[in-house]
């Protein structure tokens, strides 16, 4: 039986895979980002991944700390999603994770997080700018493009919209 603990890293989890999709609508959005990544000396594909799990962490971090249910995660503020992207430390979004993942990309994503985040140096630096992807991406979501997105909830509707693998 799934627990609404594992339904809400799972609706976590959809927020992080339909994030860049969207953001990707405005095909220089991604253009930007490629080349930041590239410029850092990060592959794309895998930071882009890191980008999907980072969101997925942050998200489900708020989501815990505001004790929400996976039914009333659609009504948190991307904005505070945003702000645990950047202010929150990379151990703390680690923090009461289920114990497996139902998908195992997700597993797998989450362990390379864990160890960039002990490894330190470099890998810590990797973060902060992926961290401040996410933020950028979040905040074109939540105020820049046409139908502006201010809770999850609203981003699962755009996705839906857009046809979006929910």
């Amino acid at each position: 039986m799934t627990s609404d603990h594992d339904m809400l890293w799972r609706r976590c989890a959809l927020l992080g895979r339909v994030l860049l999709p969207l953001v990707d609508q405005e095909p220089r959005r991604q253009a930007r980002r490629h080349e930041t990544l590239r410029a850092r000396g990060i592959d794309t594909a895998t930071g882009e991944r890191m980008i999907e799990i980072f969101a997925a962490l942050a998200a489900h971090a708020v989501a815990l700390d505001a004790s929400l249910s996976a039914t009333e995660f659609d009504a948190l503020p991307l904005k505070d999603v945003a702000d645990a992207a950047t202010g929150k430390r990379d151990y703390e979004l680690l923090a009461g994770l289920p114990d497996s993942f139902a998908d195992d990309r997700d597993g797998q994503a989450v362990n390379v997080f864990r160890l960039y985040t002990y490894k330190g140096g470099q890998y810590s630096h990797r973060l902060l700018l992926l961290s401040r992807e996410l933020r950028y991406a979040l905040s074109i979501l939540a105020e820049r493009t046409p139908k502006p997105s201010r809770t999850c909830g609203d981003v699962f509707h755009r996705a839906a919209e857009a046809g979006l693998p929910q």
